[in-house]
């Protein structure tokens, strides 16, 4: 930790820093042999998911897996039109903005890209024949539309004419792969309640004695992408002015990597109030960052640049004196002027004082009054603020050519007479601040010492007037730092004030063009109520009144710490600022300026968790839907108590969000109250969450049944593409018994 409460980017104390991982390059994987198969009619199994294609033939244990994203891109120095997939998108700077997928959400609709994606699979898999001969079986979402079945039928059939094609939820079929039934030529006869978690959709399918419910199965619009959004936009808003562009692909990366499921999101956030708790749990990412280039000076140079810098200050702050001498010169001049004028109205008849007081851009005697009150309260705060230049007794010095006529002297004497008048009003001016400040000190200590006799005669009333003057102070900063939260948000009333203000500054029309042509004056400032509207629309800037009320708490706190005991240091305003502050400070720490390597440095801590927990509440990421566990909830539901306790005892997870750490405990949490006592609740984890649904449908397409379930070429043309058989892991809208 470094001063004032900034980081350094090496503190004392191990932090958990991880670096982004280095992109890897492209590779080309190896063309398989096709002549296995080439006779042999395998079955062709497609996963066609948003983030990844998975494809193979069934016989294969594992499936060939390449990002289902493609990219018409130009190449510059050949000029040749490219198409590129997968991997081979990030290899080209330009490709990636041109780059787009199969899916708009979790509805599939681009299928130009699912044509390249199916012939990149095939060409990979090495058929080269002119039609595919194999059966395929291929994933399609959860109540799919029927206009993107028949689109990817008519694909199927007419372009690559493939014999037959069944249709498969990913869910159902992972579900079947890791309740696979023995032998495997016996029906599936497993239930259970399976949780699909998708790119863009969270899907729960009920599956009772093998069989798919579709029409009791739910899915929220909620996935892996929107939470990865949701990250970015947190990540965003703590750290506005990044210096490294975080983009989706981080905030991906960052999901699967650190975020985590709390069984208690509520109580979780009562612990993390304490600051060392929530450093405990922090992971710091650590973004690219270049060091500065050294500086090559000599010491000479860096001593001789330092010197010049310091004469430069000096030297701005003789002209800074300066103008604060010749400012205080004048408001001392306006103030005599006024006094006089003011010391005038017993010599002027009424009309003659307020044709005078007209004259002089004064409506009445209140204005006037009040000008002369805000002059007297400006020259005791400027002296005030000078007081220390005046603390030295210092012998008056001569200024001889003040007295002398004009007419005596030549231009180079009257240039040092009027040197010396200025001198000699700023000696006058610091002789009055010494004066003052003398009489101060005396107001002072006779107040101590009525106060010192107030305290000993009656202590307990000395301190409850003190602790309603502490308390007076402290509501009045409260209710200024109130304000300015409320101007910080566009719709509070506060704001919409200052917008006002700012409208009418904008919009007065006091003089118009004509009379400024015509010699007309603009009045503005002639009354000092004018100058508020620039205290009420300027929020930055801090007013005197706070400065003032922060220089009496001191004082004030100052008295309570040493004379009442009942007070003590932690009731004082800077402990109680301190604690949110410590809050701030271990919420985003702050580095010193300079530390590069510190300033490219991302901390998560309750972003971890509040993260996942949108899967449960996406109301908290404004998205109006159910949450997984009143969707879950309403599922059990429509259901027997018999049939609950059998869907209830395997509730199975699956796809790649499902291996976020603490999901079954979240799961597990959310069940149990809805659940009678002695029901038996069960939650597994798919073997491999992202991989199973091609391998359950690799098992199910070796078996018998699977030559019931497909629609066959004749039928498509009979039917059309929008028809499908109905069957224990299809969909079952447009489906055919």
């Amino acid at each position: 930790m470094g001063v004032d409460g900034l980081m350094t980017s090496t503190p004392d104390a191990p932090l958990a820093v991880f670096t982004l991982p280095i992109p890897s390059q492209p590779s080309i994987p190896p063309t398989l042999s096709y002549d296995p198969h080439r006779t042999a009619h395998t079955p062709l199994v497609i996963d066609n998911g948003s983030t990844s294609l998975k494809f193979g033939f069934a016989t294969s244990t594992t499936p060939q897996v390449a990002p289902n994203i493609v990219s018409k891109y130009k190449e510059r120095k050949a000029g040749k039109q490219l198409l590129l997939f997968g991997d081979a998108v990030d290899a080209e700077g330009g490709a990636r903005s041109q780059a787009k997928t199969p899916w708009e959400g979790d509805v599939l609709l681009n299928f130009d890209a699912l044509e390249h994606a199916l012939d990149y699979a095939l060409v990979h898999l090495g058929v080269d024949s002119s039609t595919v001969d194999h059966p395929v079986i291929m994933t399609e979402r959860l109540a799919s539309p029927l206009h993107s079945r028949a689109l990817t039928s008519e694909l199927m059939f007419e372009l690559y004419s493939v014999p037959s094609l069944a249709y498969a939820v990913d869910a159902v079929l992972s579900f079947y792969h890791n309740n696979l039934p023995s032998p495997p030529s016996s029906p599936h006869s497993a239930s259970g309640l399976a949780i699909l978690f998708n790119t863009s959709s969270t899907s729960v399918i009920p599956i009772l004695k093998g069989k798919g419910i579709m029409s009791q199965a739910k899915r929220i619009p909620w996935g892996s992408q929107q939470a990865s959004e949701y990250l970015l936009k947190l990540v965003q808003l703590k750290y506005p002015t990044f210096s490294t562009r975080v983009t989706a692909a981080h905030t991906n990366w960052i999901l699967h990597s650190f975020c985590e499921m709390s069984p208690d999101y509520t109580a979780l956030l009562r612990r993390l109030r304490d600051p060392l708790q929530l450093r405990a749990v922090e992971r710091i990412i650590q973004f690219p960052f270049i060091l500065p280039a050294a500086d090559e000076r000599t010491e000479e140079e860096i001593a001789r640049a330092a010197e010049k810098r310091r004469e430069q200050g000096k030297k701005l702050q003789e002209m800074a004196a300066k103008a604060r001498l010749e400012k205080l010169v004048q408001k001392e001049s306006d103030l005599q002027y006024l006094t006089n004028l003011k010391e005038r109205r017993a010599e002027e008849t009424r009309r003659e004082w307020q044709s005078l007081l007209q004259s002089e851009g004064f409506n009445d005697d209140a204005a006037l009054d009040q000008a002369i009150k805000k002059l007297e309260a400006d020259l005791k705060k400027t002296r005030k603020k000078a007081a220390n230049d005046g603390d030295d007794v210092m012998e008056e010095p001569s200024f001889p050519l003040v007295d002398t006529p004009d007419d005596q002297l030549d231009e180079e004497s009257l240039k040092e007479k009027k040197k010396q008048k200025l001198l000699k009003a700023g000696f006058e001016a610091r002789a009055r601040v010494r004066r003052e400040k003398e009489k101060a000190l005396e107001e002072r200590a006779a107040e101590e010492r009525k106060e010192d006799k107030e305290r000993a005669g009656d202590p307990s009333g000395w301190a409850a007037r003190v602790r309603a003057e502490h308390a007076s102070v402290m509501e009045r900063i409260k209710e200024r730092n109130r304000r300015k939260a409320a101007l910080g948000d566009r719709k509070s009333a506060a704001s919409q004030a200052r917008m006002k203000s700012i409208a009418s500054l904008a919009a007065d029309v006091r003089v118009g063009k004509k009379r400024r042509k015509g010699g007309g004056e603009d009045m503005f400032g002639a009354d000092d109520e004018d100058w508020a509207i620039y205290r009420k629309i300027n929020t930055a800037a801090a007013s005197s009144d706070e400065e003032d009320d922060f220089t009496q708490l001191q004082t004030v706190e100052q008295k309570l710490l040493i004379h009442d005991p009942t007070f003590g240091i932690e009731q004082t305003h800077a402990a109680l600022a301190s604690q949110r502050s410590a809050f701030m400070s271990a919420f985003r720490p702050q580095y010193i300026d300079g530390d590069v390597e510190g300033r490219a440095r991302i901390h998560l801590s309750i972003e971890r968790w509040r993260v996942c927990e949108t899967w449960f509440a996406p109301s908290m990421a404004g998205v109006d839907s159910a949450g997984l566990g009143e969707v879950l909830q309403n599922v059990l539901a429509s259901f027997s108590v018999d049939d609950r306790g059998l869907l209830v005892q395997n509730v199975f997870l699956t796809g790649t969000p499902a291996r976020m750490p603490g999901l079954s405990e979240r799961l597990h949490a959310t069940l149990r109250p809805i659940l009678p006592p002695e029901m038996p609740l069960h939650i597994v984890r798919a073997a491999d969450p992202s991989l199973d649904a091609w391998r359950g449908m690799a098992a199910f397409a070796q078996t018998e049944e699977f030559s019931r379930v497909g629609v066959t070429k004749a039928e498509y043309e009979e039917w059309g593409g929008e028809r499908v058989r109905r069957w224990w892991g299809g969909n079952w809208n447009a489906s055919v018994v």
